[in-house]
């Protein structure tokens, strides 16, 4: 059997936390921002961890 291939957007887009978790980034960031407030750009800045419901589904693009 062929070894598996991760997929190459997903180890592009996450990252694996210390913990095991997965890191990843906000969406609604690559345009228009003037639209925004500044309060909402300010919640868009930086990364979250994916959901549990979406764990699993990830992990298995990143082949863990």
């Amino acid at each position: 059997m062929p070894k598996m291939k991760t997929h190459s957007s997903a180890k592009k887009r996450f990252k694996r936390t210390g913990s095991g978790k997965i890191k990843r980034f906000q969406a609604y960031t690559s345009h228009m921002m003037r639209n925004k407030s500044k309060k909402a750009k300010t919640r868009l800045v930086g990364s979250t961890t994916v959901s549990s419901a979406d764990e699993k589904r990830v992990k298995r693009l990143l082949c863990m």
